[in-house]
This record gives structure tokens, C-alpha cells and sequence, in this order.
């Protein structure tokens, strides 16, 4: 029987320094059946061209080119459009995928609508720092999107999902990480697996978008304190409740409500009773303690007009 086409949509701008080594171990998957999208959002440096010679060599390899930069969420979604696969699979520039990344996955994943795996980091010259994703986080399992409504544990390079998600999907909107609504999206319209097992060794350096081990950069790195945090959350509730497939509506809705109150009110009673009554779902991803997580909780019985003063 023939293997389903995996489209796989790679990302790139100003990636010369990585991306040979990421470049090699996709076209190097054991999966026999793929196709490569790659999208570069104008870079300045040789990525295209290195891009380009794959392309020569490898047919299934496309390559194209924005006329502006996008941004590397939309830049994403992008890909993900140009993608004709029955399975989609996201590649970032600087990381280094296992050669059975794919097969594992499409094994994998069933009858669920995303599954994602375990990564093990390694530093911007390529040596591991013995540290995997799943001790630094919880990775959810499963149907509920609760979890992701303060975190995630879905990061973009981990995730394979069937083309099916798409249209519940995009456009990602503005203000919320692109794998993280992935992740929430495919929990509304059905459900995530998670792979125990690291396939990825996934690069932490000075440009990467996102710096989970919090590592100190050279570059500022601006933190969100009192009520610009509070905005920020509501922000994303806001978003959270627009979305048309919710399987639970009140939930989200009632979350936003306490919110709307959190930021015209003193305290906020109703919010800590809410969070402390879900919060084992709410609060799943963390890793830290639960009376970390209690003590998470209990700062929101501020409001906006408190911090204010």
C-alpha cells in the first residue's frame, strides 16, 4: 500500500549557520514518501541560495520566496497553505530532526488530529545540555483545551497533524503563538497524542523566537509585569472565546468574564474560585509544585484597579 504524503513546511530568513545540518536530516528521513515546503521571508544572507541547491537535487524540494517579510507566524501559515499532503509536519531552520522523525509520527498518530513528541536541547554549537523538553514542562495528552489557556507544551518543531486541522486552524491569529493555537484548535475539534520519546534535538541560541530555559541573551529581553500582564492575558481570552468550533463555550467565556472583572475591580474573588476549582487542568503544564501553583492562582485576587495604585 503507498505511505500518505507528509508535507513538511519549513521556515527560514537569515539562516545560513544552521540550516545545512536541519536541511540533511529532513531529506534523510526513512519515510520514503514527503514533500518540502520551504518558505523564506526575505532573508539577506546565502539562505536562499542554499535552499536552491537542494531544490536541484531533491524534487520533492520547493522552494519560494516573499516579495515582503511576514513574520515567521504568518510565514508559517503560509507554508502550511502550500502544503497538498495528507499529513503536515512544521521544520524550523537551526534544529536537527532523528532520521525516523516522520515514520515515528505517522505511525503514531492514529485517530488523533495532532501528535507531537519529546525534544532533547543542544546549545548553538550543537552539543546536548542533557536536558529534554518533558523536564521542563508537563506534556498534555489528550482532548481538553484547558491546558493551553496559560501554557503550552506544543512547540511548533514537535508538531505533526493531518491536513484536516487546517481548516480549524488559520489564519493564526495576531497575538498568539502559532503552535500553541495549533495545539488548542486541535483539542477543540478533537484530540493530541503525545510521543514520549525525543525526536528533535532542538538548537538554543541567541536568535532563537522562543527561549524556554530561559537562558540569559545578550539582547533585552522585556518582561510583562502588573496590569500590561493583565491586558496580555485578556488579550488572549478574548481570542480564546472568538473561536468558532469552542467545544465549551461557558468555560472560556466565564474565564473572560472573571477577567473583565479582575481589571475594573480591587480584588477578584470569583477568578481565584474559578482557577482553584480547574486549576489541575488549567495549570497541567507547569512543572512547578502544586503550592507553586496555588500560590499562581492566589496573586490573581488583585485587580488592575489595586496594582494601579
Amino acid at each position: 500500500m503507498d505511505k500518505p504524503l507528509v508535507s513538511i513546511a519549513l521556515c527560514t530568513y537569515n539562516g545560513e549557520k544552521y540550516l545545512v545540518e536541519q536541511l540533511d536530516s529532513i531529506v534523510n528521513q526513512s519515510y520514503p514518501n514527503i514533500e518540502i515546503i520551504a518558505v523564506d521571508d526575505c532573508s539577506s544572507d546565502g539562505t536562499v541560495d542554499i535552499l536552491k541547491a537542494y531544490a536541484e537535487k531533491y524534487p520533492y524540494f520547493q522552494v519560494y520566496e516573499n516579495e515582503i517579510n511576514l513574520g515567521y507566524i504568518k510565514n508559517f501559515e503560509k507554508a502550511i497553505r502550500l502544503c497538498t499532503g495528507e499529513f503536515i509536519a512544521l521544520a524550523d531552520q537551526d534544529d536537527i530532526w532523528h532520521l525516523n522523525k516522520i515514520a515515528v509520527q505517522v505511525n503514531e498518530i492514529g485517530a488523533s488530529i495532532l501528535v507531537y513528541h519529546d525534544s532533547t536541547f543542544m546549545n548553538s554549537e550543537g552539543i546536548s545540555m542533557n536536558k529534554k523538553m518533558s523536564e521542563v514542562i508537563n506534556m498534555y495528552h489528550g482532548e481538553s483545551f484547558k491546558p493551553f489557556l496559560f501554557f503550552n507544551s506544543l512547540s511548533g518543531h514537535e508538531a505533526f497533524f493531518k491536513s484536516s486541522l487546517v481548516q480549524y486552524s488559520l489564519p493564526f491569529p495576531k497575538g498568539i503563538f502559532h503552535d500553541r493555537w495549533l495545539a488548542y484548535t486541535a483539542t477543540n475539534i478533537g484530540n493530541i497524542k503525545y510521543i514520549d520519546q525525543p525526536l528533535v534535538q532542538y538548537r538554543q541560541h541567541e536568535n532563537s523566537d522562543t527561549n524556554i530555559l530561559k537562558l540569559k541573551r545578550n539582547k533585552s529581553e522585556n518582561s510583562i509585569h502588573g496590569n500590561a500582564k493583565i491586558l496580555k492575558a485578556l488579550s488572549e481570552f478574548e481570542i480564546f472565546a472568538s473561536y468558532q468550533y469552542n467545544k465549551d463555550k461557558s468555560f472560556i467565556d466565564k474565564l473572560l468574564k472573571l477577567y473583565r472583572t479582575r481589571l475594573n475591580a480591587y480584588f477578584c474573588f470569583g477568578l481565584i474560585f474559578f482557577m482553584y476549582a480547574n486549576y489541575k487542568s488549567l495549570l497541567f503544564i507547569s512543572k512547578k509544585s502544586t503550592m507553586s501553583k496555588l500560590n499562581f492562582i492566589f496573586k490573581h485576587i488583585w485587580g488592575s484597579k489595586f496594582k494601579s495604585k
